[in-house]
This record gives structure tokens, sequence and C-alpha cells, in this order.
């Protein structure tokens, strides 16, 4: 069923409301580069929060949740689920320091941590490479997803989607800044939100699926239902829950969850209030992100298995569609068109939604790599604030005629993706410790960058299919910690009055800095807050209690769908619990924490 004059009024209304949002803030957005990046270093934590998470759902989001679902079950989702470790280590650990270091991007924290032309070179390097090239493959993967369900459910040719949805996108990125991706991400995340739980119940209510009773009565849906892997299925429980319980989310670098903060994340802490903003913003971004947002996309993807039960079947109810595009993330969609007149606008616009908020905060945090890190750094150091942001809005538009023309040329970006993801492997110890120990250097960060690269293009490319993708990670995880270490070890130190400025603006403490602290202290210089109690290992505890909070909640919430009533009480009384626990033991910790 195709969209009526409701449903198309609806999107209109939605994309007029983006638009008005960035007319809106023009002025203030171009006062200055720190406002048109960071909105001037002063956004509340719930307005940071929920952009972290309205960017995190992007167009094709449930379509690889379905994906998932439907052929591991539930329990397939563990192969993203520990990436929360990351994001509570980001929360209680790192988010204060990204706000100490006062810089306008996380790319330029190399000149902060590093010396010498090393330094500059991986700023500069970083900045293209992220900000341009690897931004680029993500927003047009993103928009790709974006053709398929505006060809399947809008009947747009892929040019007349760019133009509309990507058109309003860039428009509202260039006038409004991050502040004006702040405020639409803030309604674009409760426009998805609402879009998701509306599809959840519409699908619920279909005659084959019979309710939620009919539901989880049918046998094909009672064998997904788990929220654990099978322990005696030896490849999968490898696979989707040792692998990325033990080592994928410390040592992989993936967009919104880096070890260590980082990205458009780190963006968010940058632009808080203070420290404690910083952390609630992260917080707030975890906690909905893994807790709250994933059942509504279950749901569709539990539902879709009794419609839709294989791929032959969505064969057959889309003939039109190329069948080398058949695939189980197609379910999603599909199941939307069973949507009623006006729903069917509400959920198209979330999905519009979901677009745009991916789309712009990557549009915003890539242009800043190529002012602040690359034009303002190494070509016009003397420019003008107006001309910084003007370069900005040049750059935002330029980002999204390239990532538009990469989508239109894809027909399958994942296999660029998986590359991507091998590129990042082994990295993710060095951005976690380079906070913490003094002796890692520029040269350890090129070498993981290099090494990691060439290990991730000689499994692409030169290494036997059946090698399982979880023996990949592990390897190249193993030679480029390996590497960087050796180089860490054979290369010189960081310059010495680099290290003492960075310990005394970030004042990362512990034993890694010692070193530091008492060479400066046999120079007679004394460090302001080197004697502060250290706080990283409260951290890491409020880190295992937050865990413990979140995924109690996830679990407890499916227990309760499932009508297991037992389980469910448990878990909400954990949930509850370790979260009255977590906010008595992080104050004593903002306490101890210098200002």
């Amino acid at each position: 069923m195709g969209p009526n004059v409701v449903d198309w009024s609806i999107i209109v209304a939605y994309l007029f409301m983006a638009l008005a949002v960035g007319v809106w803030v023009t002025r203030r957005a171009g006062s200055s580069s720190s406002e048109f990046f960071l909105s001037g270093r002063h956004m509340p934590w719930w307005l940071l929060g929920v952009s972290m998470v309205a960017t995190t759902f992007s167009s094709d989001t449930p379509n690889l949740v379905t994906d998932i679902v439907r052929q591991n079950g539930i329990a397939g989702n563990w192969v993203w689920w520990p990436f929360l470790l990351t994001g509570m280590l980001t929360v209680f650990v790192y988010a204060k320091l990204w706000r100490r270091s006062g810089v306008m991007t996380d790319i330029e924290f190399y000149e902060l941590r590093y010396s010498g032309r090393a330094a500059a070179f991986l700023r500069g390097f970083r900045a293209i490479y992220l900000g341009v090239f690897f931004n680029v493959l993500i927003m047009a993967s993103v928009t790709l997803a974006a053709i398929k369900i505006g060809g399947v459910m809008l009947g747009l040719t892929p040019m007349q989607t760019i133009l509309i949805a990507g058109g309003v996108t860039v428009v509202y990125s260039m006038l409004g800044g991050l502040t004006g991706v702040l405020i639409t991400d803030f309604f674009l995340f409760i426009m998805a939100m609402v879009g998701s739980v509306a599809a959840a119940v519409v699908t619920l209510g279909l005659e084959p699926v019979g309710g939620m009773a009919g539901l989880m009565a049918n046998e094909t849906v009672r064998t997904k239902l788990s929220m654990l892997p099978d322990f005696h299925n030896t490849e999968l429980l490898v696979s989707v829950f040792i692998i990325p319980l033990a080592v994928q989310w410390w040592s992989v670098w993936y967009p919104g969850a880096e070890p260590g903060g980082g990205g458009y994340i780190a963006q968010r802490m940058l632009a808080a209030k203070n420290e404690a903003h910083a952390t609630g913003a992260t917080l707030l971004f975890n906690v909905a992100h893994y807790a709250l947002r994933p059942w509504p996309w279950f749901i569709v993807a539990l539902c879709s298995l009794v419609v839709f039960p294989d791929l032959q079947s969505l064969q057959t109810a889309f003939p039109d569609i190329d069948p080398g595009k058949i695939g189980h993330d197609l379910a999603y969609p599909a199941m939307l068109t069973f949507m009623p007149h006006g729903l069917l606008g509400m959920v198209l616009a979330s999905l519009i939604a979901a677009y745009m908020s991916t789309i712009s905060t990557h549009l915003n945090w890539g242009s800043s790599y190529v002012v602040n890190d690359f034009h303002k750094r190494f070509l016009r150091p003397n420019a003008s604030e107006k001309e910084l942001v003007l370069v900005g809005r040049i750059s935002t538009l330029v980002l999204m005629i390239m990532a538009s023309a990469l989508a239109l040329w894809l027909s399958n970006a994942l296999q660029a993706f998986n590359i991507m993801l091998q590129v990042g492997a082994g990295t993710g110890l060095l951005f976690i410790l380079r906070w913490f120990w003094w002796r890692i250097n520029a040269f350890s960060e090129l070498a993981a960058m290099i090494v990691s690269f060439v290990v991730a293009v000689c499994f692409q490319f030169f290494a036997p299919s059946h090698i399982a993708d979880w023996v990949k990670l592990l390897t190249g995880v193993g030679v480029t910690t390996v590497a960087w270490v050796l180089v860490t070890i054979l290369t010189r130190p960081t310059d010495e009055a680099t290290l003492r400025r960075f310990c005394r603006l970030i004042n990362p403490g512990g034993p890694g800095w010692r070193a530091v602290l008492l060479r400066a202290a046999a120079d007679g210089e004394t460090i302001e807050g080197a004697r502060q109690k250290w706080t990283v290992p409260m951290g890491i505890l409020c880190m295992a209690v937050g865990c413990l909070a979140v995924y109690s909640a996830l679990f407890a919430t499916g227990y309760w769908i499932y009508s297991n009533h037992l389980p469910a009480i448990i878990l909400t009384c954990t949930a509850v619990v370790s979260s009255v626990f977590l906010m008595m033991t992080w104050r004593r910790v903002n306490a101890t924490t210098p200002g």
C-alpha cells in the first residue's frame, strides 16, 4: 500500500520543520567556528545525549537488526551489545578528560598529546582520511539504504530521494551548524521512536501474527527468542558472543563506539557546558541506545518471520525487486507496507528522520575536521572566523555531493564496510591507553594505522575465503597490537614539555604518568592536581555497575514482553538497585574531581 495525501502531508511537514530550525539558528551558527562546530560549548547534557542516540539510528539500522534476528535470533545482537562496555568506559573515565582538553575536534588531540612533525602529519592525514574518505563512505552507505526505502515505499528514483531528503539535510546543516543539528535531532529522535513503536504495534496486530500470544506460540519465532546464544553451537557462540565480549569492544575502532571516545561522540562531549554535562550526555546515550530503543525493532523482526518466513516469500511478495537485492534485511521495510494511512506517513517520516539525523551529524563532524584540522592548521592559520564558517558550509555541501555520487554508484556497501571494521582491529587498545601511558607517541599511532590497514587488505584480497571473520579479527588485533607496542618501545618519546603540558591540562593521573611527574619534580616544576586522588579505578567500577544496570533493563524488558515474570522481576530489581548504587558512587567520584 503506497502513501496517500495524508502520508505525504506528514512527510512534507516534517521536512519543512527541519528547514525552519536551520534558518532559525543561522545567525548564531555563523558567528564563529566554535558556534558552528561546537555550539559555543554550552549545550546541556539531555540535548547532547538525545542527539547521540538519534545519530546512531540511521535509515539502515532497523534493516540490519532485522537481518540479525531473522538469521541468529535475538541473541545474535551480541555482535553489537558488547560495545556498551566501550560506551560506559567513555562515560565514567573519558568524557571528563575530553571536555577538559578544550580542543575543537578529537583530531586536534594529536598535537595536544604528541609532538613534532609526526603529530602534525597524523592530524592532517586523519582529518582528510576520516573527515572525507571514511566519512563519505559511511554517508554513502546510509544514503544507499535511503534510496532503497524510497524506491520500495515511495516509488522515488534514486536521484529524487537524494534531492529531497539529502537536499533538505544539507541545507539545514549548512545554515544551522551543530546547533541546528542538535535541535533537529531532538525532534528526529521523538519521530523515530514513535514510528518504530507504531510499526511494532501494527505488525503485532496483523492477522497472520495474531498478537503477542500468537507471535510467542509460533514455532519459528520460539527458536529466535533466547537472549543468550546456543552454547552448543560453538561457531555461533564464539563469533557472536565470546569474541565481541572478550576482544572486540576494546580492540576495534567503530563509529559511535570508539574505545576511549572519539568522532561525533567526542564532538558532543566537547560541546557540553562542563565535565558533568559531558558525562551525563554519554550516559543518557548509552542507556537509550542499548536499553530503550531495540525492542520495537526486535518485535517487527520476529513478526516478519511469521509473514515472510524465508527469502522466497519475500521474492514472491516483491517480484519487481532484483533477486540479487533480496535479503533478510528487506523484511523490515516489507513489514512497513502493512501500515495504515496516516501511520504510514509517520513511519516513513521516522525513517527519513533517521537518515537525516545520521547524515547531518556526519556532515558537520566531517566538515569540522576539514576546517579546523586541515584548512586552519595547514592552509590558512590566520583565517578569520567568518572565513572558517564559510569554508565549513562549503565543505558540508561538497561532502554531501561526494556521498550522493558514491551512493548512486554503489550496489552493495557491505564489503567496504567489513574492510573498514578490519582496518580498525587492534587500534582500540592504543586509543584507550594513550591517555594513561606517557610512552605512547605519534609513531605508535602511525604504526597501528598502517599495520591494521595492511592486515585488512591482505585478508580481504589474498586470504582464503573459508577463514572465519572472528579469526581475521583476532589476527588483526594481535598483529597490530604487537606492532604498535614494539614501535612505541623502539622510537623516541614525545617531547617532555608536551607531556608536562598535557598533565597540567588533563590531569590523567595514574602510574602511567608517574615518570613524567617525577622528572618534573626533579626539575623543580610542580604540576597542579598531580596529587589528586586517581579516580579511574572508581570509574571502572562505575562502568561495570552501569553495564549491569543497562543489560538488566534490556533483558527485563524482553522478559516482560515474553510474559516470563520471575526473571523480569529479578532483572528489573537488579536494574533499579544497580542504578541507585551507580548514582551514589558517581556522586562521590565527582566530589573528588578537580573543577
